[in-house]
């Protein structure tokens, strides 16, 4: 595995933040979810409460084998919907597929 794919901070109050068979393969990486802004299409184990998205249960980023991979192919739907977003306003421009 890539050294850049995980990290811990064991030092960290929190760690880790979420409930994991095994704390030594909990990757730190993603101590935010870069994904939470797909809210039902991040792909992950999450709740709403009140319209708010409860990410408590879901580990998947923190995978150490799986995770960083995860995020790398759920970023092409963020570039994806925020490419449109920004299209939608500059109609002279066109769209590339950076897939």
């Amino acid at each position: 595995m890539a050294n850049f794919k995980f990290v811990q901070n064991k030092k960290c109050e929190y760690f880790p933040c979420h409930t994991v068979a095994d704390e030594s393969k909990f990757n730190c990486l993603f101590c935010y979810c870069p994904l939470y802004m797909l809210g039902e299409e991040c792909g992950g184990n999450f709740k709403y409460t009140h319209g708010i998205k409860d990410c408590s249960n879901c580990i998947i980023t923190h995978m150490k084998d799986t995770g960083y991979d995860f995020v790398q192919q759920k970023m092409l739907t963020v570039i994806d919907i925020v490419q449109n977003e920004y299209l939608d306003k500059h109609k002279d421009e066109e769209k590339v597929n950076i897939k």
